[in-house]
């Protein structure tokens, strides 16, 4: 386990052990609604482990690494960014899938500007702002944020240079 982990793990049992001495009953509740949490996302969470570990088996590695990678430069960088603002779904589904795609040679701009255009631009949720908020709102939103995810990606794809 890294280092990550066993912070959680610590954190999550001192808060079990202090539910536990401020009253049994919550510590039991917090322990059903954890159950209830992994219950109803187990699926996702099954089906986006297994697309990342398919993404690092089904598409070789030298094609990750020559649209996606570090020498891809400022292209891969724009196709991180189209694919995590076309991609749907929760951070459970998404993380693991950048995750894949890094682990199989993608480099650190175009995950960083992966995630960010997942996070800014998620067409899938378009609709959604549009009906809930308004055409205005939604698309004055895009518009701004336009830009973050390139920028986001350039910096990390700068940075992974200085730092390799």
């Amino acid at each position: 386990m890294d280092l990550s982990t066993w912070v959680l793990v610590i954190i999550s049992l001192i808060l079990l052990v202090y539910a536990i001495f401020r009253d049994k009953s919550l510590a039991i509740q917090g322990v059903k609604l954890a159950g209830s949490t992994i219950w109803n996302n187990l699926a996702l969470l099954l089906a986006s482990f297994l697309i990342a570990g398919l993404v690092q088996v089904l598409i070789p590695k030298e094609m990750i690494a020559r649209w996606l990678g570090n020498q891809a430069g400022i292209k891969g960088i724009f196709i991180g960014c189209v694919a995590g603002g076309l991609i749907p779904g929760s951070p459970y589904a998404v993380f693991p899938i950048a995750g894949g795609l890094y682990q199989a040679g993608a480099g650190l701009g175009a995950m960083v500007g992966f995630i960010s255009a997942w996070s800014l631009w998620s067409v899938s949720r378009l609709p959604v702002e549009i009906a809930l908020i308004s055409p205005k709102a939604a698309f004055t939103r895009y518009a701004i944020t336009f830009i973050f995810p390139p920028i986001a990606g350039l910096a990390a794809h700068a940075f992974s240079k200085i730092i390799r």
